[in-house]
């Protein structure tokens, strides 16, 4: 009999274990459930679809059902698994009984947070997630006039620019003083708050989600600043793991109510491994467990969980978390964290900051770049970075987040060699005067 790996969940970080488990071991049997219709698609192209950045849901496939039979990838969809027997090495699955396996890959991904308020099963919320549902509710935003965001996430900051983008009022409200407070900067943040004014998005920070009104359909939010009248709202609460079937099988979970997994992807029950939104993963420097990052972050777990669960040899690191994203009309992105999560951490830093540009000045369609640059007091190792610009936000994102995984300094950044060509690169890259900026400031204070 072929050695058999079981998965549990069809998103980026299942099928990324099965691509994993394949190439370890050519003639093993995988076996993928998901609840939904469909596997290999972007979830995260979904704000851009509704935002008619992107013309049509097709574009998100990235694959088709019969090239996952090709290669021997065997996708139960709309499928449920119930239990996990990990001592008979079984799971229970609707429509199909018990099923043994060899090796299971638990990639249940994530739901949002219950918003805990009056009015949840009114109809008209909209939680943004299975594409299936997501091209009917495009339908429904051609007759919505007014919508309302609950909560600005990352998510939650995609939709009330597309939704504005598609000419609905838009209205966001979030209990924090700025939006993406748990991990970006107020500074960061403020150009983009401004382009939403420019679009017509009306926030409401500082403000407390009460209730969803209405009968049958919402008509209204209530919030600590009164109802807001609405057609449609979307519940953008924080990412949860979804880790029911994991915790009921005797996996550990950890603080973040992630599945506790090694650098392996292996969780604390022999043979059983996990990836994806559902486990929580160290953050580099700090050692504190994060949980729901990217969908980048995902596939790379789902990878190294399955070449493991294949019987090869892969490893996972700890993660210096690059990120970035479209925000008004401004791009958002940093790696590691800001000034914001340092603080709340108690970790002390010093700054280099510098307003750059993304290319020549005389050259058309030259945009303004912002970075802070975090450094560790003494050493000066760079710890953290946050950008907003309109160009350029993801490379250096990328680049940032492997200069604080490598220990680089403010002394290695100041003096780093830079691209310049007029039409893509400035003759000052940013990172370098931010870096320069950030020595200049600590010698005039007699700190170097």
């Amino acid at each position: 009999m072929p050695h058999k790996t079981v998965i549990i969940g069809g998103g980026a970080a299942g099928l990324g274990a099965a691509g994993g488990v394949k190439a370890a071991r050519p003639d093993a049997e995988v076996v993928v459930y998901t609840e939904f219709e469909d596997v290999a698609y972007s979830p995260c192209g979904i704000p851009y679809v509704h935002g008619q950045e992107i013309p049509d849901f097709e574009r998100l496939f990235l694959a088709t059902k019969e090239q996952y039979v090709s290669v021997g990838i065997d996708v139960h969809y709309e499928t449920s698994v119930t239990g996990i027997d990990t001592a008979a090495r079984t799971v229970q699955v609707t429509g199909e009984g018990t099923v043994g396996y060899d090796t299971l890959i638990v990639a249940t991904g994530f739901e949002y947070a219950d918003p805990g308020v009056p009015g949840g099963d009114l109809e008209g919320l909209y939680y943004v997630k299975n594409i299936r549902a997501a091209m009917e509710w495009d339908k429904v935003l051609d007759s919505v006039k007014r919508a309302v965001v609950v909560h600005a996430t990352p998510l939650g900051v995609e939709m009330t620019t597309s939704l504005a983008h598609r000419g609905i009022e838009t209205h966001l409200i979030d209990p924090n003083p700025w939006p993406l407070a748990d991990m970006a900067d107020a500074d960061i943040m403020a150009p983009v708050e401004e382009s939403w004014r420019e679009l017509g998005v009306v926030a409401h920070f500082n403000t407390t989600l009460k209730g969803f009104v209405g009968q049958g359909h919402v008509s209204a939010v209530a919030t600590s600043d009164g109802e807001l009248p609405c057609d449609l709202v979307v519940v953008a609460t924080h990412k949860t793991p979804n880790a029911r079937l994991a915790a009921a099988a005797g996996l550990k979970i950890g603080s973040t109510g992630g599945i506790i997994v090694d650098e392996r992807m292996a969780t604390s029950v022999p043979g059983v491994f996990a990836a994806g939104d559902a486990v929580e993963v160290p953050h580099g420097l700090t050692r504190v467990p994060l949980q729901g990052l990217t969908g980048s972050h995902a596939y790379a777990q789902g990878k190294t969980a399955g070449t493991n669960a294949g019987g090869g040899s892969r490893a996972y690191r700890a993660v210096y978390v690059p990120w970035g994203t479209p925000a008004g009309k401004w791009v958002i992105g940093g790696a590691s964290f800001g000034e914001t999560t340092a603080t709340a951490l108690g970790i002390p830093y010093v700054l280099g900051q510098a307003q750059g540009i993304s290319r020549a000045r005389y050259y058309p369609g030259v945009k303004p770049v912002k970075v802070k640059l975090l450094a560790e007091p003494g050493s000066l190792r760079l710890i953290g970075a946050q950008m907003v610009g309109q160009e350029g936000i993801k490379e250096r994102a990328d680049f940032l987040a492997m200069a604080v995984r490598h220990g680089f300094t403010f002394h290695d950044l100041s003096t780093m060699e830079n691209v310049y060509s007029p039409a893509i690169g400035a003759l000052n890259e940013p990172i370098v005067v931010a870096a320069t900026n950030g020595l200049e400031e600590l010698r005039t204070a007699g700190k170097l």
